[in-house]
């Protein structure tokens, strides 16, 4: 995953929205490989959503989780894909400072054999859609 701009971070201007590229299978079947997200600086996060943020113990990895509940010491987050791993299980709850913000739209870009008109109109239909909190995923995660 891309690193996000460090200058809007730590300055008091902020951008409200950023972009990110999924890299790896662990919230797939919500995001694939290749997946590019649009995410909401300072957000209210709940249990359900999809954030990005930075790995606890090598923060110049992003990572996109959803957020299963809050704990004492932060957000408990959770793999889509119960089998790729990489999540609070490993590393423990993640502090608020290490959340960048809420995915808010993912887009799927077009693949290079995409060249058919109905193909470009499937993709069409379905390259950019909301990424909704899923309160049944989040009740499902913390039963793990």
């Amino acid at each position: 995953m891309p690193e996000l701009s460090q200058e809007g971070e730590r300055g008091r201007g902020v951008p409200p929205f950023g972009l990110a590229e999924v890299t790896g299978p662990s919230m797939v079947p919500t995001l694939y490989h290749g997946d590019r997200l649009v995410l909401r600086h300072r957000a209210r996060i709940r249990p359900g959503d999809v954030i990005v943020l930075r790995h606890p113990f090598q923060q110049d990895l992003l990572v996109v989780k959803r957020v299963a509940e809050r704990r004492e010491s932060g957000w408990w987050v959770l793999a889509d894909n119960p089998y790729a791993g990489g999540d609070s299980t490993d590393y423990g709850a993640v502090p608020d400072e290490l959340v960048l913000g809420r995915v808010w739209l993912r887009f799927r870009p077009l693949k290079p054999g995409q060249r058919s008109p109905l193909a470009v109109l499937r993709w069409a239909l379905s390259a950019a859609r909301p990424v909704f909190s899923e309160r049944s995923a989040s009740r499902r995660l913390r039963a793990r």
